[in-house]
């Protein structure tokens, strides 16, 4: 493909999601210094998912009195927050049935170096702009002093304070993923939420009619033969244990950093969304049976699942 065909396509996917793709304003709360509050402004980026329904990043509607979508056509629209996870940083908006939902890909699909395009109003300028990038890795987990992010994708479109909620898109012209700039230290990295967490954060909604996060308390990151190297573990694929939460399941049942988890219920589990998949499957059950290597050691465990409202 010519450097002419490739510009010709990607104006041609624009085109195709701009119509998906919203503004979000929010209002904030903030104490005066001696009585009353005045409302501080806020904008994020999001796209319409289903008639009514828009996604976003949890932090960019975080502590919002007031939240309001703008359309690419110039549309208004008051919105209501469904459901908001900061661990995942998602959230669900209600708005009115205005503008075009977009196609959702498939983020267990994505290649190392895929083409993508970021789409979205940074900086809070009004209008929809454009970055282009690659995919510069899968299965990111980033853990800084307030957020930890697991399985997230990398790339190097830009993405900057305004660009977050809005979609990583491929040259097709699906949502491979939600674009977040809630990294402090990333610059010149960009990270996005794979569409497939988007898909289980609605689905769960659908099934117990609230917003609920199954979780054991772990943060994991995959391993591969580059890190297993390094670290000289006994095995080059599974889940290694990156932080153990006080007084969660993982900790009662004895799990610790540098643990590695290689099967979940008797299933091989090389990605953080495959370990999740399993939790949330296990919901009704209460619990998950891992095999654990630790020091060399193979063991198995059973850990409790806990069930919360969001």
């Amino acid at each position: 493909m010519s450097i002419r065909d490739l510009s010709f396509e990607i104006v041609n996917v624009v085109k195709k999601v701009k119509p998906s793709v919203v503004t979000i304003s929010t209002e904030i709360p903030h104490p005066l210094e001696f009585f009353g509050y005045e409302p501080v402004r806020g904008y994020g980026s999001g796209f319409v998912i289903a008639p009514g329904y828009a996604i976003t990043n949890a932090h960019v509607v975080r502590g919002a009195s007031r939240v309001n979508v703008l359309f690419s056509d110039g549309y208004l629209s008051s919105a209501r927050v469904v459901a908001s996870d900061p661990v995942r940083d998602l959230a669900l908006l209600k708005t009115e049935e205005h503008g075009t939902p977009l196609k959702l890909g498939d983020s267990d699909k994505l290649e190392v170096g895929e083409i993508v395009l970021a789409i979205g109003s940074p900086l809070g300028l009004l209008e929809n702009s454009v970055s282009m990038g690659v995919i510069s890795a899968v299965g990111r987990t980033i853990v800084s002093r307030d957020i930890v992010l697991e399985d997230v994708i990398q790339t190097d479109a830009a993405i900057n304070p305004g660009n977050s909620g809005g979609p990583l898109v491929n040259l097709e012209g699906e949502a491979i993923g939600v674009t977040t700039a809630i990294i402090p230290f990333a610059q010149g990295i960009g990270f996005a939420i794979p569409i497939n967490t988007v898909k289980r954060f609605v689905e769960m909604i659908i099934k117990y009619g609230r917003p609920v996060r199954a979780w054991i308390g772990v943060y994991v990151a995959p391993l591969n033969p580059t890190m297993a190297a390094l670290y000289k573990l006994p095995v080059t694929e599974g889940l290694l244990i990156a932080r153990v939460i006080p007084g969660s399941p993982a900790d009662a049942g004895g799990l610790v950093e540098g643990d590695i988890i290689i099967k979940a219920d008797e299933k091989s589990v090389k990605r953080v969304a495959e370990l999740r998949e399993i939790i949330e499957r296990d919901i009704d059950r209460g619990y998950i049976i891992l095999e654990v290597i630790r020091a060399g050691r193979r063991f198995t465990a059973k850990i409790g699942i806990i069930v919360e409202e969001i």
